[in-house]
């Protein structure tokens, strides 16, 4: 039995599943679907920082204060979701054109 290569593995993937799945749970889901670890782990380090990031310069806030930083949380978690959606779905896009 021969087993699949990365790149056929990925070109089986539907890229809609994938962006669906990086913007909704986000977080890198969608890589997890495409069995990409690498960038499932460097988005997982991106999104731990920018949460300890938070964490750290939030420490003493007032709460109009805490509120703001809220919304910047979730702005840059949000913006991590978009970009990863939008790579998922130009891997599978990329992998099938040179195929």
């Amino acid at each position: 039995m021969i087993l699949p290569n990365r790149d056929q593995v990925l070109a089986a993937s539907a890229g809609w599943v994938a962006v669906l799945l990086n913007v909704l749970p986000g977080l890198g889901a969608g890589y997890l679907y495409q069995r990409r670890w690498k960038a499932y782990w460097i988005t997982s380090a991106l999104a731990s920082a920018w949460f300890a990031a938070g964490a750290v310069l939030g420490q003493g806030a007032t709460a109009d204060v805490g509120s703001q930083n809220q919304l910047i949380g979730l702005i840059g978690l949000l913006l991590l979701a978009a970009v990863t959606a939008v790579e998922a779905g130009l891997a599978v896009k990329r992998v099938r054109n040179a195929s």
